[in-house]
């Protein structure tokens, strides 16, 4: 890694990228890589939200044993935990549409689903929750995603497009 240590927050919706470009970011940069998804939900069906405590435990074990970082996700909520951390956030406002696009074509992903059949019978409740984005009103929405974006206080970037992020 060059000189410094890098923390940064990568959100927005579903399918807008966070964890494509999360992934060539840390690899460029050399630094740890953690997906918010990967701790915030417990292995139940349907799956539940982990206690806020037992995340936030998580996340500081994860900056813990690691001096540089990007954590990537969603949750307004959890990246709150990281916000007096991290140095800088991009948040990744790219269309609905796109958004959609981006899902429909997703390659499976092993991490997440069983197989590439069980992650596309998920598709249509994925397709519905990423174009409810601009409407909900929870940790998850473009208005929380918003709020979170214009108080942070550091160095932050606003990506409007795939091809924007392929610039970082």
């Amino acid at each position: 890694m060059g000189s410094g240590v890098s923390k940064i927050l990568l959100f927005g919706n579903s399918a807008s990228g966070k964890s494509t470009l999360a992934a060539r970011l840390a690899q460029k940069l050399q630094v740890g890589h953690l997906d918010l998804d990967s701790l915030a939900w417990l292995p139940t069906q349907p799956p539940r939200r982990r206690p806020l405590e037992e995340t936030t435990i998580a996340i500081n074990e994860f900056t813990g044993n690691n001096a540089s970082w990007i954590v990537e996700g969603c949750y307004t909520d959890l990246l709150e935990v990281l916000e007096e951390q991290a140095g800088e956030i991009i948040f990744l406002m790219l269309p609905v549409e796109q958004c959609l696009q981006n899902a429909r074509n997703r390659p499976w992903e092993p991490h997440k689903y069983e197989s590439k059949q069980a992650q596309d019978g998920n598709l249509a409740m994925l397709l519905g929750w990423i174009a409810a984005y601009e409407n909900r009103d929870d940790v998850f929405s473009l208005a929380a995603h918003r709020a979170f974006y214009e108080r942070f206080s550091g160095k932050k970037t606003c990506i409007l497009s795939n091809e924007h992020s392929l610039r970082l």
